[in-house]
């Protein structure tokens, strides 16, 4: 039987387009000259070119106008609420050691853990308001400031940090004040130079 006859070659064309085919056939030489490695200009597997599948930017999609980093109002609420969780776990800590300091004269009894728990309640409590009260100032400044001068920099956090330090301890007189503002520009200013750290030293950083 000839495999040249018509009949043949309809049946393949007839599989071929169904199959989305009409395409050139490779023969086993040709194939065996793909590289293995890497991806061919045309691939003769696909009916797609595979430079389409090369995606060299980032793999989600921004509104328009949007920045690809979180601008300070959005990393308030984190900044706010992992300084609350921070200063419950350190009060915590402090309390438990400070009822085990105060109690060591007791014998263990109920009054004696009735003791320690409310002193570690009482001190989680103190330092997780404490260090929150703290960070929501310091996102208020750093959001206020960021909107008032139209730039997002390192100055935003300095300042920030500097004005926090000085309203958190006004009620200190001026000199705690002054020491409370020093203490929020020291802060703020090592957070800086750590944040731009990579920059300073010649490399680029790397972006999460």
């Amino acid at each position: 039987m000839d495999n040249n006859a018509p009949g043949a070659g309809g049946s393949k064309g007839g599989l071929g387009s169904l199959f989305g085919g009409g395409g050139p056939e490779y023969s086993n030489t040709e194939l065996s000259g793909v590289p293995l490695t890497g991806m061919s200009p045309l691939s003769p597997y696909l009916n797609v070119d595979p430079r389409y599948l090369l995606q060299d930017t980032d793999e989600f999609i921004l509104p328009t106008g949007a920045n690809k980093t979180r601008g300070r109002f959005e990393l308030a609420f984190f900044t706010i609420g992992g300084c609350c969780i921070t200063g419950a776990a350190f009060g915590t800590v402090n309390g438990l050691r400070m009822g085990l300091t105060e109690t060591r004269d007791m014998a263990w009894s109920k009054p004696r853990n009735v003791q320690i728990l409310n002193m570690v309640t009482r001190q989680g409590a103190s330092w997780a308001n404490t260090l929150g009260s703290v960070a929501l100032l310091y996102s208020v400044f750093g959001v206020a400031i960021e909107k008032a001068r139209g730039a997002e920099d390192d100055l935003n956090t300095v300042a920030a940090g500097t004005l926090t330090g000085l309203l958190f301890k006004s009620t200190s007189g001026l000199k705690g004040a002054a020491r409370g503002g020093l203490v929020g520009l020291a802060l703020s200013g090592l957070y800086a130079l750590y944040s731009n750290w990579n920059h300073l030293k010649g490399t680029s950083p790397s972006h999460y």
